[in-house]
């Protein structure tokens, strides 16, 4: 216990910091962001130039005059334009040049007006004609590009060696270099830019932007609509329903480590909420286990495959909410609501390493029921009532191995705490009553006089079959004779009876051969083998 091997990973750190992309699906541009989580929240950062010292009467804007140098000119060069739909933007700015020398100028900032000749709307070579002919004396207005598009592939250093994530191919867009000497009438060297002392001092800077609570928030890789699995991307959307916007990353690792990072996160916040509302509850009403999963709606127009819901197990019942629950109150207000005793969880699809499908379920073998056609992993469903089920995914195997420990816990504590469970029947016209307990096994009297028609351990059952309907026959070993002999009874639900039957039945392996159960479990067999 507690050894780490080549199969159990370690847990991910709760805080973290990094680099990505932020997506806007609108314009199928991705822009440089900053990462940050810490274990409550994750906060979205983005470039921007500050003033750190000095009188800055314009936060926004920047107004620098440069001295073209007759060797290296105006020490920078250019990317971008009307005709790629995004302004002109400093792409490189050359170590102790002229644009370096103002202390003014950064990798980034979009240019707004060259000697008071407004360019937001010029082409890139319209722009570039203007910067050459501009003079000795160059006077350009500039604005910081939050949301430069990845496509530029600027640096996020400036100036100084790139620190740029990008796969190193060249950009779409040209480097138009302004670092050779224009035309220029000056012949003569032209004296250093140096920032007068009294002028505004500005330092490019990661600046907050969006914080996103944690607590009780969601994760999505998917295509909004769809089974489509987002490349090296997701979404975190919390509870207040403020998105992070998609979240990309530069590598499929990357994108790995952030989701468990922030998956843990989640999973911690959500245990302490757990306690904080346990609190609340008596020993025999414990939450075991809470968090957000997506449903599969069956029957409906396939632009909505899946909706979020939220599930417990608390007490003596299987929850299903559309938000969580906040107060005592919300727990009456679940959209469904179901005895642990007569639901059966069933684990479908786990995606190994091999990228085959694994199909299973815990205790009965191969379930092909549901349409398995579906593209996404993680997959369990919890059968109810008069043979109806709700299907299920996560987004990690890890969650999947959580939610089958826990459904097999609630239902084990629920069974040893009930104890007994009781059903009305008829055969052949008479009314009769089967009751299943931990200790007895099965009872079968009549419901009038009481009596006791016929009783078995666990143990002697040795098999059933049913008619998918209302009737089953189960087979019991006779003790003395070792002969099977056949009951036969009618239920008004009988899938609720036969979860029943399996529930008590397991909760009682559990209580004489833990190991068995837990040798059983798909889930945490193969967790660790994606």
């Amino acid at each position: 216990p507690g050894r780490e091997g080549p199969g159990c990973p370690k847990k991910p750190v709760s805080t973290k910091t990094g680099i990505a992309l932020l997506y806007d699906e609108v314009s199928e541009n991705a822009y440089d962001i900053r990462l940050k989580l810490t274990k409550e929240v994750l906060t979205i950062q983005n470039q921007d130039v500050v003033c750190v010292s000095g009188s800055d009467h314009s936060t926004n804007h920047r107004t620098v005059t440069l001295h073209r140098q007759p060797v290296h000119g105006l020490g920078l060069s250019i990317k971008g334009g009307a005709e790629h739909k995004v302004p002109v933007v400093i792409s490189k700015i050359f170590k102790d040049q002229a644009a370096d020398q103002t202390g003014m100028l950064f990798i980034g900032d979009a240019i707004i007006q060259v000697n008071g000749i407004n360019v937001e709307s010029a082409t890139h070579e319209e722009v570039v004609h203007l910067l050459r002919n501009a003079g000795d004396e160059v006077t350009i207005t500039v604005q910081y590009l939050r949301e430069a598009p990845s496509f530029l592939k600027l640096p996020l250093g400036s100036p100084g060696p790139s620190s740029d994530h990008s796969s190193g191919a060249s950009s779409p867009l040209f480097d138009s270099g302004l670092h050779l000497n224009g035309n220029s009438t000056n012949t003569a060297p032209s004296s250093p830019s140096s920032p007068i002392a009294n002028e505004p001092k500005y330092e490019k800077r990661w600046l907050d932007t969006l914080s996103v609570s944690l607590s009780m928030a969601r994760i999505s890789r998917y295509r909004a609509g769809t089974d489509k699995l987002r490349s090296n991307a997701f979404e975190v959307l919390a509870l207040d329903g403020v998105s992070t916007g998609i979240l990309q990353f530069y590598t499929a690792q990357e994108s790995a480590d952030w989701l468990r990072a922030m998956s843990t996160n989640i999973s911690d916040l959500t245990l302490q909420n757990m306690k904080m509302a346990n609190k609340c509850c008596s020993p025999s009403d414990q939450v075991i286990h809470m968090g957000w999963v997506n449903e599969r709606l069956e029957g409906i127009d396939s632009s909505q495959l899946y909706k979020f819901k939220f599930l417990a197990l608390k007490g003596s019942s299987f929850y299903i909410f559309s938000t969580p629950p906040v107060s005592t109150l919300d727990w009456v207000r679940a959209e469904k609501i179901y005895n642990l005793c007569e639901v059966l969880f069933k684990i479908h699809k786990l995606w190994l390493a091999d990228d085959c499908w694994l199909q299973a379920n815990l205790y009965l073998g191969i379930h092909q029921d549901f349409d398995l056609e579906d593209q996404r992993p993680y997959c369990f469903s919890v059968m109810v009532g008069h043979g109806k089920s709700h299907y299920f995914n996560v987004e990690l195997a890890s969650e999947l191995a959580v939610w089958e420990k826990s459904f097999q816990r609630a239902i084990f504590l629920e069974v040893q705490r009930t104890g007994s469970k009781t059903y009305m029947c008829t055969w052949q016209g008479d009314s009769l009553c089967f009751t299943v307990d931990f200790a007895l096994g099965f009872t079968c009297f009549d419901s009038k006089t009481k009596n006791v028609l016929w009783r078995f351990r666990f143990s002697q059952l040795k098999g059933s079959s049913d008619d998918g309907k209302t009737r089953v026959k189960l087979l019991f070993q006779n003790l003395d004779t070792k002969q099977i002999e056949t009951k036969e009874l009618e239920f008004q639900d009988l899938t609720a009876v036969l979860h029943c039957i399996h529930s008590f039945i397991a909760a009682k392996v559990a209580s004489v051969d833990p190991v068995f159960i837990d040798s059983q479990s798909i889930a945490r067999k193969y967790m660790y083998t994606n």
